[in-house]
């Protein structure tokens, strides 16, 4: 592994950071899609993709924190599932950020606008899966649940854009529950996965700071009223924007 590029930060560059984090965060709390805006941002700055990964990760943290504090109710209700699924969680996510310091960094350079893409048509996907969710109502399996858990939390210690969207898949197909409850879990869930790998990447290195902590100011703000405004506010707009930031940033990284 190679040593995280240093990038210089301007008054400019910090202000672009904290309205990334707040749209990151704000996202995470409607059902996630975030890191297809703090890791744009980032890359933008002249970071490279693994640093930017990285520091996203750890930036962005605070805003899963918001979205937690808007689901409080759903989330309360339901401490007997996360007892279970909390170490899986935690499992799962430590492994996906192990396996993104271990392997070359070349490999997640090329893995990159491939998961940036998947992540992007995923959260374009986002209205057609909640309505699907909503009106479903499928028995528990609570093996699929554990496994598509686990699976969901090593996706998001590698990389994590759109993971909300994953693990609300996740929890639909397993679990006989409404959307505005699985959200409640998918946003515990999202801040154990993301705390997890956020650690990691502490202990390890490669993560930037002064970047993160500016990230992290507006992704906290952002996560709060993401969550709070998630069944009040209509997120075509936003969703388009994500959307186009997303495509625009996988085929960039595509063709170097």
């Amino acid at each position: 592994m190679t040593l995280p590029a240093i990038v210089h930060l301007s008054g400019g560059r910090d202000a672009l950071l904290v309205l990334a984090g707040f749209g990151a965060g704000f996202f995470n709390g409607v059902a996630g899609g975030g890191t297809l805006i703090s890791f744009p941002a980032l890359l933008a700055l002249g970071y490279p993709a693994l640093t930017a990964n990285v520091t996203s990760t750890v930036g962005i943290w605070p805003g899963y924190v918001g979205g937690v504090a808007g689901f409080r109710r759903e989330a309360h209700a339901q401490r007997d599932r996360f007892v279970v699924l909390a170490p899986i969680t935690v499992a799962g996510a430590t492994l996906g950020a192990v396996l993104l310091l271990t392997t070359p960094s070349s490999a997640f350079t090329r893995l990159a606008p491939w998961l940036v893409l998947f992540a992007t048509v995923l959260f374009a996907l986002g209205p057609f899966l909640s309505r699907w969710l909503a009106g479903s109502a499928p028995r528990e399996r609570p093996v699929a649940l554990w496994a598509g858990m686990f699976l969901a939390a090593v996706y998001g210690g590698y990389f994590g854009a759109a993971m909300g969207v994953i693990i609300l898949a996740v929890l639909g197909m397993t679990l006989p529950d409404t959307l505005t409850r699985s959200s409640g879990i998918r946003a515990v869930l999202s801040v154990l996965s993301n705390a997890a790998a956020a650690v990691v990447f502490i202990v390890h290195g490669h993560l930037q700071w002064a970047a993160a902590g500016w990230l992290a100011v507006g992704a906290l703000v952002g996560g709060y009223a993401g969550s709070v405004l998630a069944r009040r506010l209509p997120a075509s707009v936003f969703r388009v924007a994500v959307v186009g930031i997303g495509l625009a940033t996988g085929i960039r990284l595509l063709v170097g």
